[in-house]
């Protein structure tokens, strides 16, 4: 390895170590059960967007398309919330999932009060866009969920289950959910 190869190994290393320890500066006060939840949040929303913006939009630009049943359909990919909600059931330490107020399915409905506390919460303050909390035997954080695209909008919106019928891009439809066992 020469000298330029290292000084650049070297720099890489640095930012990484720095960018990992500058939330750790900032969140001293914070609990290590929030600061898991919250990273687990970051993370799950991170992959839903790329996967959103950039799988969904280059499949449907060769003919494949997002579908509810896409498992049976030669030319489907699974929906943005059902890749967090396969993704969560690989998980076995922790619960991640989605929740809403006006969800498609009951299944995602909050499990607790808390959990639609924090919701309404969230909806009502667009510019809340993480909370985490204590409930019962776990901690629990919420990540608002927008409409990504506008094609997230227009599913809903078309969906013949869908209580809410007027979801436009940008419009917080409900949240990404971990929930983590305390005892």
């Amino acid at each position: 390895m020469n000298q330029r190869e290292a000084a650049k190994i070297s720099v890489v290393t640095v930012l990484l170590v720095v960018s990992l320890a500058i939330p750790l500066v900032h969140a001293a006060d914070t609990s290590p059960m929030d600061l898991m939840a919250r990273y687990i949040l970051e993370t799950a929303r991170a992959f839903r967007t790329v996967y959103s913006k950039t799988i969904v939009e280059q499949s449907d630009r060769v003919g494949v398309k997002p579908s509810e049943n896409w498992a049976t359909e030669s030319h489907g990919i699974m929906l943005p919330a059902q890749f967090v909600k396969a993704a969560g059931t690989e998980i076995k330490s922790f619960e991640l999932g989605l929740i809403g107020l006006t969800p498609l399915y009951p299944s995602n409905l909050p499990k607790t009060q808390a959990e639609t506390d924090a919701l309404k919460k969230m909806m009502a303050n667009p510019d809340l866009k993480m909370l985490t909390f204590a409930d019962g035997n776990q901690f629990k954080g919420l990540a608002a969920d927008y409409a990504i695209t506008q094609a997230c909008a227009d599913c809903h919106n078309q969906h013949p289950a869908s209580p809410k019928k007027d979801f436009r891009q940008g419009d917080l439809m409900g949240a990404i959910v971990v929930r983590l066992n305390t005892k």
